[in-house]
């Protein structure tokens, strides 16, 4: 399905806070962040030049974060630069002076963390985000795991040394359980949705992810004409799309928000013009996307700021899986998770229907820019969809990456 947006065009402005949030400056502190991570590196860009000309674009790049951070996501960003950032501002207060970043490793500085506890709830990379944050302040984390998530994804979360907590349900139940709890005890919940009353926490997640963005436009050789970015609450949608926006300006690209099928709360949000809540049906193979409600935040970001709304098929989502680990002659060999590549495959499903590509303006002249958003973080789920192992893949790279 595609669905062009109505609720805002080039000229819709976000609302300050949002600006403030995911702009350059924010995006600058991000990255200073980052400077005191030890195995910190920018993720690769591999460039697509069997694909393109297959598809008939001009280019295809793909900024791959199955390489960030040693989790395997781009929400190593999120999660854990949220929690630093809170641990930072606790001991501000509680020092009565402006605390940096440099000092979070200090014992006065530890000391104080070690007194906080986080929760969240997770679909898989978001608790392992938070986890790993937690564990390198020396904080308590807490993690509420929905029954569909993987048990290889809930050992990740686990070696960080975080306490499980196991909810029946879906995601959406997980998110309001861990928010209960975290209440009841007095923990800081630190979600990548939000809610009424609940936004400044989602708000530092997303800041985060603009690490990538403000990384991709120093590596990509020329500015894309259109970005496909796939979509679960909306998180790292909403923030690729507007930092886009607020530093390129009338430059931005066409922006397309890609949701699962069978998990399409933006693409409903869209439709409806405001967040709802759709049905749990039949569960998607893209387990990080398996989302039944829009964050809000998100959805005030992209109805400003995003061009389309699409859907794809799992069917789509595998092939794609499929593709990049056994790509065309030319093209590097890259490893996708379940809902990886969908970002990608959003792009070639547009492409294979006339109305939204003419809607869309794709055509020979089209620098695409899309997002692995994860490599093969369930590795045992990797092999059943693709038929090698993560590590085989590398047998197949033949790099253009920049």
């Amino acid at each position: 399905m595609f669905l062009r947006n109505t609720h805002g065009d080039h000229n819709t402005a976000l609302l300050p806070a949002d600006a403030a949030a995911l702009g350059p400056a924010a995006a600058a502190s991000v990255e200073r962040y980052l400077g005191h991570r030890p195995n910190h590196a920018p993720t690769p860009l591999h460039s697509l030049p069997s694909l393109s000309r297959h598809l008939g674009v001009a280019s295809i790049h793909v900024k791959d974060e199955g390489h960030r951070l040693g989790l395997g996501s781009f929400k190593a960003l999120g999660g854990a630069y949220a929690v630093a950032r809170l641990v930072l501002d606790e001991a501000s207060m509680r020092l009565g002076r402006t605390v940096d970043i440099g000092e979070l490793q200090t014992p006065e500085v530890r000391a104080i963390a070690a007194t906080m506890t986080f929760a969240c709830a997770t679909d898989g990379n978001h608790g392992r985000s938070v986890a790993q944050g937690v564990q390198l302040v020396g904080a308590r984390s807490v993690i509420s795991v929905h029954s569909g998530v993987s048990a290889g994804r809930i050992a990740a979360i686990a070696r960080f040394g975080a306490e499980i907590v196991h909810v029946e349900g879906t995601y959406d139940d997980s998110v309001a359980q861990a928010a209960r709890v975290a209440t009841d005890n007095g923990w800081t919940i630190v979600s990548d949705t939000a809610w009424e009353g609940y936004e400044q926490i989602p708000a530092l997640v997303m800041q985060g992810y603009t690490a990538l963005v403000r990384e991709a436009l120093h590596q990509l050789p020329a500015l894309p004409t259109h970005v496909f970015v796939q979509c679960g609450v909306g998180g790292v949608a909403a923030a690729v799309a507007a930092h886009l926006a607020l530093v390129l300006g009338d430059l931005r690209p066409v922006f397309i928000v890609v949701d699962p099928a069978r998990a399409a709360c933006m693409f409903e949000a869209a439709r409806a013009g405001q967040p709802v809540k759709i049905p749990h049906g039949e569960p998607t193979v893209m387990a990080m996307l398996e989302c039944y409600a829009p964050s809000p935040l998100a959805w005030r970001i992209l109805s400003r700021v995003a061009d389309a709304f699409m859907t794809v098929e799992d069917e789509d989502a595998v092939a794609v899986m499929n593709r990049l680990g056994r790509p065309e002659a030319g093209d590097p060999a890259i490893v996708a998770g379940e809902s990886g590549g969908a970002g990608l495959a959003g792009l070639i499903r547009a492409l294979a229907d006339p109305s939204a590509k003419a809607v869309l303006g794709l055509n020979g002249q089209s620098r695409i820019f899309v997002i692995n958003t994860e490599g093969a973080t369930d590795p045992q789920r990797y092999r059943e969809l693709v038929g090698m192992a993560p590590e085989d893949v590398a047998s197949h790279r033949t790099e253009t990456s920049i």
